[in-house]
């Protein structure tokens, strides 16, 4: 397969085209430029919201006036994500792709597919000239990976369609019905730098290569987590030996992504130097085992590194006890049949990063029921604060729940069935989806999300399988040419 062999062509058209213009989370000005321009230029209705959400009418098809309005909504934004050795500036740089087999991949960063090939869909259908469908209103929001910024700010009556279809769903066949809300909490812990004691070696460790993946959608797959992996064997040392002290602790760049690598620098007693060295051998064996299955890829190096000063000894103590016991991964499985064994309540430390005066630690918590969710943080917070940190929880985002009765849903599962001869799954996802803001402040409008099928998102593996873009094609154009009337 090439590129000319990409089908629907009008779509990775858009898509091509969308990949050129950098939009990093939270620095979208050049993509609303853009959909702004691309809506004017095409004589649509176009609106752009105080926060920077885009909006697109288009009116109805001939003889479809009288349908129900349908909203097509997904996100701007990219989660920007490269290779440890690559030079690559997000902020500036257009995404460079390419196709191995059936997948559609970027050249060692995030492929950007989420969510811009739901973007590159809605366009097509915008700039179509023969597609069936009422009327239609396509809305781009902005900063969904970081924040939900563009969903936290829209305002009642921004959108005004009956039926919402989210395309930011990554597994083709399955439609989304309910999906998790989501919390961060932060913890930071302050000190002033003391001298290392006398006779220290100055020793730096680095774990690279682990799949990651995205906190809530891959938190179920027994993925390692760097920061876990790494605090884990600094808790071993520091109980083994007496005078280990730690001097930096990186890991992990976003909130929502399973760290992938990270590097920490110790200062041990010379006369232990040499065992710490062998430990940390019989401990990356130990670790590549356990992980041989999900993470088949993963490097240990250890190596001397500069004399610097230490974090004080108590508090780091305290730091990496804190680590080493903080809950990180699956905490409950739904109840509810309906969702399948769907998570339920999870928690991801997601990036910890050390300075001169101070230690910043972000994890997720997700749960489809709020108050477990509450439970979760509740059960973060305990653990930095035992340790002496200073903790925050952000205010986060609401669970989308399950709708019984929606007409949507079985509109978009009739015709799956009627298309492919087979039914799709229905299920909740335990990831964020902006329809759970969207279900708060339209509480009216019937929602459903799908998409096509990418893996590794939010990691430099992400990438796209090409057939499923036609099948969500087919799919999205038979539903808009069924919806009932008004």
């Amino acid at each position: 397969m090439n590129k000319n062999d990409l089908k629907p062509a009008e779509v990775f058209a858009e898509f091509a085209k969308i990949n050129q213009i950098p939009r990093p989370s939270k620095h979208e000005e050049k993509m609303i430029e853009y959909l702004k321009s691309w809506g004017e230029s095409h004589r649509l209705e176009t609106i752009v919201d105080k926060v920077g959400n885009v909006l697109i009418r288009k009116p109805a098809t001939p003889g479809m006036q009288d349908r129900k309005a349908v909203i097509l909504q997904s996100h701007m934004d990219m989660v920007c994500d490269k290779l440890v050795d690559l030079e690559f500036d997000f902020n500036n740089e257009p995404i460079r792709t390419h196709i191995e087999g059936e997948w559609l991949t970027a050249d060692g960063t995030t492929l950007g597919a989420d969510d811009g090939i739901g973007c590159a869909i809605q366009l097509a259908i915008l700039a179509s000239d023969d597609i069936q469908h009422g009327p239609l209103e396509c809305v781009f929001t902005r900063d969904e990976e970081t924040g939900l910024t563009g969903a936290n700010g829209m305002e009642a009556g921004f959108m005004t369609g009956d039926y919402l279809i989210n395309l930011d769903s990554e597994d083709e066949g399955q439609i989304f019905v309910s999906c998790a809300g989501g919390r961060n909490t932060q913890a930071s812990f302050s000190f002033e730098r003391e001298n290392a004691p006398a006779g220290s070696f100055f020793m730096k460790g680095e774990v690279k290569g682990l799949f990651g993946g995205h906190s809530g959608d891959d938190i179920d797959k027994k993925r390692a987590n760097a920061i876990k992996i790494m605090a884990r064997f600094i808790f071993q040392e520091m109980n083994r030996y007496e005078g280990i002290q730690l001097v930096s602790f990186h890991s992990g760049k976003l909130h929502n992504a399973i760290p992938r690598d990270g590097l920490f620098e110790i200062a041990v007693p010379n006369e232990v130097k040499e065992n710490v060295r062998a430990d940390w051998n019989v401990f990356a064996t130990e670790v590549e085992d356990e992980f041989h299955v999900t993470d088949t890829q993963m490097q240990f190096y250890m190596e001397s590194t500069k004399e610097s000063p230490i974090i004080p000894p108590a508090l780091a103590r305290n730091f990496i006890w804190a680590l080493q016991a903080v809950d990180n991964g699956v905490f409950a499985i739904c109840q509810d049949e309906a969702l399948g064994g769907m998570v339920e309540t999870s928690s991801n430390i997601a990036s910890v990063h050390s300075s001169q005066t101070s230690i910043d630690i972000v994890s997720s918590q997700r749960s489809n029921v709020m108050s477990n969710l509450d439970n979760m943080c509740a059960t973060i917070r305990a653990a930095f604060e035992l340790a002496g940190a200073k903790v925050s929880t952000s205010d986060g985002y609401p669970a989308w729940k399950m709708k019984a009765d929606s007409k949507l849903t079985k509109l978009v599962v009739d015709s799956y069935k009627r298309l492919f001869g087979k039914d799709p799954i229905v299920r909740g996802i335990h990831a964020g989806l902006e329809c759970g803001l969207f279900s708060e402040r339209y509480p009216q409008i019937d929602m459903v999300s799908f998409g096509p099928t990418l893996r590794a998102v939010h990691t430099p593996d992400e990438r796209l399988h090409i057939p499923t873009v036609q099948m969500v094609w087919d799919h999205l154009l038979d539903v808009l040419k069924n919806i009932p009337l008004r």
